[in-house]
């Protein structure tokens, strides 16, 4: 309790209250005391006041479910479970993205082939391409599995029944056609393989892969897995 003197009045405060009464009373002493007594109530009786609870504002009522009062659990967990999605959407895609970089490509296991396509995603046909390329040349096409793919023509102006994969098999390279030197030559360590695609220089531990090549009923080349015994080294073929 805080009592406060002056020369006429004194002032008296309850601890812990509310707004209530204020009391006057007067002395024998010739001073005035003025004394401020405020009714302390308890929070859940204000509560049970305000709820329409208790009797007539007498402090009453009882304060047990206010004490033991626990917010919506059910809405805490489904506010966290948004959270949690929207935070764990996002990077898993991230994740699975960047992951994908470091995953080697699937390969196509179907044996029937595909049709040749030039660089910008045209089928190749027989005829219109050897118009356009002399006995002898030696240019990329999209092969199996869209991979830069060799079409052959012969010293007859012929295409011939085999294609070369053009990566290297050292590194990954892809080995362009040198025409002035006759050969295939790696601009990434120096490795050099004959028209054929036999290694005549290393780095490179194998030969060029091999595929067939025929032409369909529409005159389209088509390419398609070689899997006999490798006719430039007589063994069986290293590529799957």
């Amino acid at each position: 309790m805080f009592v406060l003197t002056t020369n006429s009045l004194t002032f008296r405060t309850v601890p812990r209250c509310y707004p209530g009464t204020v009391e006057r009373q007067h002395t024998t002493l010739g001073r005035k005391r003025v004394a401020l007594r405020m009714t302390y109530a308890l929070p859940s009786t204000v509560d049970n006041a305000r709820g329409g609870s208790g009797s007539g504002g007498d402090g009453g009522g009882s304060s047990g479910s206010d004490d033991d009062y626990i917010p919506d659990m059910g809405k805490r967990t489904l506010l966290n479970l948004i959270l949690l999605g929207s935070v764990g959407l996002p990077a898993s895609i991230m994740l699975s993205t960047y992951a994908s970089y470091f995953m080697p490509p699937s390969k196509n296991k179907s044996s029937g082939g595909a049709i040749a396509k030039d660089a910008l995603g045209t089928p190749i046909k027989k005829e219109e391409y050897l118009k356009t390329h002399p006995p002898g040349s030696r240019d990329l096409v999209q092969g199996l599995n869209g991979e830069p793919t060799y079409l052959v023509v012969n010293d007859a102006g012929e295409l011939e029944t085999y294609a070369l994969n053009a990566v290297c098999t050292h590194l990954g390279c892809v080995v362009p056609w040198n025409a002035a030197q006759n050969k295939f030559i790696c601009p990434c360590h120096g490795s050099q393989y004959d028209r054929t695609g036999k290694v005549v220089r290393g780095p490179a531990p194998l030969p060029l892969a091999l595929a067939h090549t025929k032409v369909d009923d529409d005159g389209f080349v088509q390419i398609k897995p070689w899997k006999e015994t490798d006719f430039r080294t007589g063994e069986k073929p290293w590529w799957k």
